[in-house]
């Protein structure tokens, strides 16, 4: 028979079996038109800043006294505020986070205490709240008149005697104070870790001042409610800061140290010079001896160090007698940026070994893969049980064991919470996303980008999120319990995986095998120099992404980000036939049935095993499942008969269940891991 003619035959039954719509408005290639705004001037259809993009800016100048033997802040603070939109304003909001930890806070209210069976009760903390946290407002006004003011929870509004117009600042001040929380105690973001050996503390503060909320042309005011999960969504501004601690502390903070002279001495000074040049391994500044000296005598004198810090988001900072302190030199395009830790003796040996030396990589991936970092340092300081991120300074937890041990575990742990939390310099300090609305979009884009930093800090690092067969335990679980990526933060289930774990794998799909890496990087780079220093929506980088790649990805958007469908391709039929070619040669042919059973169209990639055991990899676009987005024949050809057959062989997808993936089928496996490797 004819080469054409068999080729005909084959072609035709695959197109009478082929799957057609039943409905094309709901076809999963459909583009987002509802879902995404309509371009305007502030926001154009190729996902950059349109003409007339504008953003508001919040000056600070503060005054803050740490008081040590009440655990209090006591804040005196002078705002600018600018108003840079086209709208005239009728009054202002600022946050007021710390009224979370109020009794009667709606976060205590909403709080769900559980009974177990054996008497035990989950967030039990809750249920007998009677720390006395939460701003003391004592004063709002400006020079000559108080503002009126309406505290609404964790958000204040002032009511202005006449709207700012376009164009306009501000200028008024706030008095007030709160008790510092112990975190290990109540929790937090921030707050004091006691050591009761020496009687000391370290406080890692932040959220620690009244701040102005985000006004913009998505959502006018961004002034909903703090209640945990969401995080933060701050303007722009400059910040003059005064901080007034114990004389023996050591502080870390945002910004430029202003007055060095005062507060650090001439060795300390000449060993950081000494650092900023040794761009090979850390140098110690304050030594672990000398850190265990201070720690033993308080004294009851105060200093004050004084930072300014231009164009950042917000102001964080840590203070202790306790601090180990070391610091490098980061060479970013010819730039020298200081990476530096702050830790306790409780951190070493651990911290010495590794805190700094993931700063350092950080930098140096992130900046490679979005913008140069643009602050003079970076700042990983030591606390227990937690992770948090702010501009230049971050705090990190793990900590060995008492005699110095620690697991390979905890090592990673450090490593991995350090990269992350600095990286979040770039999301959302830079690209200044929010995050009190969309979580992913910082945690997210983090963690996938702190995927790549880890895999370049040791060659075959356990990086815990990012490969594809990570989230497939997520994705295959009780879709009862999950909600769509594009969920507001306070309403994602299962927050680790909605928010963090499958937006980064999603990303790592896109770059690995939807775009590949050069396509990817050129888009993710646009997309980060775009909106350094802005506010980015979702809608801005869904459209970046496909500006710059020329990919149409709105099928991909929409099954990862707007939908809790998995990832479930089965191959169900196989035939083959074998036919002459009028060279008196054989062709193989074969032909393989697909189904999409769990809803997300994804790449078809297959290996091919022939009979005398060479292997031929094949990779179909998920533009495959157009217009058969159910199931689909398709036919090879081969020189010699095909053996086997194996779908998505190098874990790519994030395909649930791998135990259809192949002809001649194999047995399901009973446990995931087995499942992973192939069944092998």
């Amino acid at each position: 028979m004819k080469l054409n003619r068999i080729l005909s035959a084959v072609l035709g039954v695959a197109a009478l079996f082929a799957t057609a719509q039943e409905n094309t408005n709901q076809s999963l290639f459909r583009q987002l038109g509802q879902e995404l705004p309509t371009p305007n001037v502030y926001r154009n259809g190729a996902g950059a800043p349109g003409h007339e993009y504008y953003q508001q800016k919040a000056d600070y100048r503060m005054q803050i006294h740490l008081n040590d033997e009440e655990q209090r802040v006591d804040g005196k603070e002078e705002i600018t505020y600018t108003n840079n939109s086209p709208d005239p304003l009728e009054y202002l909001w600022l946050q007021l986070d710390q009224n979370m930890r109020a009794p009667s806070s709606m976060t205590n209210q909403i709080a769900k205490p559980q009974l177990y069976s054996d008497g035990r009760v989950s967030d039990i903390r809750h249920l007998f709240w009677n720390f006395p946290g939460g701003f003391h407002i004592e004063k709002v006004g400006t020079d000559s008149t108080d503002i009126p003011y309406t505290i609404v929870n964790t958000m204040m509004r002032l009511d202005l005697d006449k709207p700012l117009q376009s164009g306009e600042s501000i200028t008024f001040n706030v008095d007030w104070w709160y008790l510092i929380n112990d975190r290990m105690k109540l929790g937090g973001r921030s707050g004091y870790e006691y050591f009761e050996e020496e009687d000391n503390y370290i406080y890692t503060l932040a959220q620690f001042f009244p701040r102005m909320a985000v006004y913009n042309d998505v959502d006018g005011w961004q002034n909903k409610q703090f209640l945990g999960s969401g995080e933060f969504t701050l303007p722009f501004g400059d910040y003059e800061v005064e901080l007034t601690v114990p004389a023996d502390h050591i502080v870390a903070a945002t910004g430029t140290l202003m007055n060095e002279d005062e507060v650090l001495t001439s060795k300390q000074l000449e060993l950081l010079k000494v650092a900023a040049d040794n761009k090979e391994t850390p140098t110690i500044i304050i030594s672990q001896e000398e850190a265990i000296a201070n720690e033993k005598e308080k004294t009851s004198k105060e200093k004050t160090w004084v930072f300014h810090a231009e164009n950042v988001r917000d102001f964080a900072f840590a203070s202790s007698r306790k601090f180990i302190w070391d610091a490098m030199g980061v060479d970013i395009n010819g730039r020298t940026v200081m990476a530096m830790s702050y830790y306790p003796k409780e951190g070493n040996p651990l911290w010495e070994e590794y805190s700094t030396r993931a700063v350092a990589t950080t930098l140096e991936v992130y900046s490679k893969h979005t913008i140069d970092y643009p602050y003079e340092k970076a700042i990983s300081v030591h606390t227990d049980r937690i992770g948090m991120e702010y501009p230049m300074i971050c705090f990190n937890g793990y900590r060995p064991h008492a005699d110095g041990t620690y697991s390979d575990a905890t090592k990673y742990g450090l490593i991995s919470v350090v990269i992350h939390e600095v990286g979040h310099n770039f999301f959302p300090m830079i690209v200044n996303s929010d995050e009190r609305q969309w979580t992913w979009m910082d945690e997210g884009l983090n963690t996938f980008m702190q995927y790549l930093a880890e895999q370049e800090f040791e060659e075959n690092y356990p990086s815990r999120r990012g490969p594809a067969a990570s989230i497939v335990p997520y994705m295959e679980g009780d879709v009862a319990g999950m909600m769509p990526i594009m969920t507001n933060s306070e309403s994602i289930l299962q927050f680790g995986n909605n928010a963090y774990g499958k937006p980064a794998t999603a990303l790592n799909i896109l770059r690995e095998t939807i775009l590949g890496p050069e396509l990817f990087d050129y888009a993710f780079k646009v997309y980060a120099e775009r909106w350094a220093f802005k506010h980015p929506t979702p809608a801005d980088f869904f459209r970046t992404m496909e500006d710059a790649s020329a990919v149409d990805l709105d099928w991909f958007w929409r099954g990862w980000f707007y939908t809790t469908n998995h990832v479930d391709i089965s191959i169900t039929d196989f035939e083959a036939q074998k036919v002459e070619m009028e060279n008196g040669s054989e062709l193989h042919l074969v032909q393989l049935t697909f189904e999409n059973q769990g809803g997300l169209v994804m790449p078809v990639i297959l290996k091919f095993t022939l009979e005398d055991g060479t292997t031929v990899d094949m990779r179909m676009p998920a533009e495959i499942w157009l217009k058969s987005e159910k199931s689909f024949k398709k036919v090879f050809t081969f020189s010699q008969e095909v053996e086997r057959v194996e779908l998505d062989p190098n874990l790519e997808t994030a395909d649930t269940d791998r135990s259809d993936n192949y002809w001649p089928s194999q047995e399901k496996k009973g446990t995931f891991l087995s499942r992973m490797f192939g069944g092998s």
